[in-house]
Formats: structure tokens, C-alpha cells, sequence
């Protein structure tokens, strides 16, 4: 039962937390990468798409020199995607839902990533990105890069509720066996019968 309780923690782990993150990094292809933030300077790129990009994915790397991003919730960075003259995407950004990874092993910089969200219906026109500073303060950042994916998937909204009940479960029996497994009542009959006759045999 052990066993069978640990596999049920690795499948809410995988339900709830790698396949979101896997959807939301690697699912469709990659359109481009653009440096918007640069030298103490944010810049806006403007960027063609069309339809059969659609959904867009878009995410923001922050480079920054530290371990990690306590923003108390305070957006670190504001995005917005227009074209036409409409707003077609805006969103806050935190940086503090996933663990960073080294920029470069000789550096002491952190990437960190956020999802700004989806752009689901592209129309055949130039979409202008415009990234800038949230309220949050004191984050020493080295760069910032937007990154595009198109014909991307999007999480199951049911996959973290099931991941986080299968989680439980699993972790709920797994400590339970783990206590009262080990108490077996004792068999009466796996010890041997004491002698009756000879060297430390019953008194008649």
C-alpha cells in the first residue's frame, strides 16, 4: 500500500504542477525573442502576426541579480499587446510563481519567467508590446526579454484541483502507512511450541 500511495503523490505532482508548466514553456513553436528592456531603458517592439499563430503565448524573462523575487505582492512589471488602437492584452507581472535558472554559469544573474497570458483570436496586422516598470521596488534588473510562442496549448483548468486532491491523497497514505504499518500484531503461531520433555522442558 505504501508503493501504491507514493505513485498516487507523483501523479498529483505531475497533474498539478509539471504538466501546467510544461503546457505553459513548451507547447507550439516559437515565434521570436526581443530584448525590451536594455541599459536602464524600456523599449516597445512591434511585432506582424497572423491568424494561423493564434493562440499566442506570451512570456517575459527577467535577468536580475538575485536569488529571488519577493515582490509582496506588487507588480515587478506591467505588460500590454495592442494593435489597431486596442488593447488586446494587458497584465501584471511578479516573477515569483517558478524557480529561476542561471543566466551563466561565470555570472551571478537569475532569469526568472512569467506568463503574461494568451492572445487567442491574432488578426493579420502589427501587434505593438509594450513592457514597463509595476510599484514593486528595489529589484536590480540586468535585462528583460519577450518572448512569443504561437499555436500554443493551454492548461486544463482542471488539472491543478485534481493534482492538488491526488496530492493529498497520496501524501495523506503514505504518512498513514508509514505510522501504522510497521505495528503487525503478533502471531501466536510464529513461535515454536515450548518443549516437554528434556533440558528446559515443562515441570509434570
Amino acid at each position: 500500500m505504501r508503493f501504491l500511495f507514493f505513485l498516487v503523490l507523483l501523479a498529483g505532482i505531475a497533474v498539478g504542477a509539471i504538466y501546467p508548466w510544461a503546457v505553459t514553456n513548451f507547447s507550439g513553436r516559437d515565434i521570436g525573442t526581443w530584448r525590451v528592456y536594455e541599459q536602464g531603458r524600456f523599449k516597445p517592439v512591434t511585432v506582424p502576426l497572423k491568424p494561423g499563430d493564434a493562440p499566442i503565448r506570451v512570456l517575459v524573462d527577467l535577468t536580475a541579480r538575485a536569488e529571488r523575487i519577493v515582490s509582496q505582492q506588487h507588480a515587478v512589471l506591467t505588460l500590454t499587446a495592442a494593435t489597431g488602437g486596442r488593447t488586446v492584452l494587458a497584465s501584471t507581472l511578479q516573477f515569483n510563481r517558478s524557480d529561476p535558472r542561471e543566466a551563466s554559469p561565470q555570472q551571478p544573474d537569475k532569469i526568472f519567467r512569467d506568463d503574461a497570458g494568451l492572445i487567442r483570436d491574432v488578426s493579420d496586422a502589427s501587434y505593438l508590446f509594450t513592457v514597463g516598470p509595476g510599484d514593486a521596488v528595489g529589484i536590480p534588473i540586468r535585462a528583460v526579454d519577450l518572448t512569443l510562442r504561437s499555436d500554443v496549448g493551454e492548461p486544463d483548468g482542471r488539472a491543478r484541483p485534481a493534482g492538488l486532491v491526488l496530492g493529498a491523497v497520496g501524501l495523506a497514505g503514505l504518512l498513514l502507512s508509514m505510522i501504522f504499518g510497521g505495528r503487525h500484531p503478533q502471531n501466536p503461531n510464529s513461535q515454536p511450541p515450548p518443549p516437554r520433555w528434556g533440558r528446559g522442558g515443562n515441570a509434570r
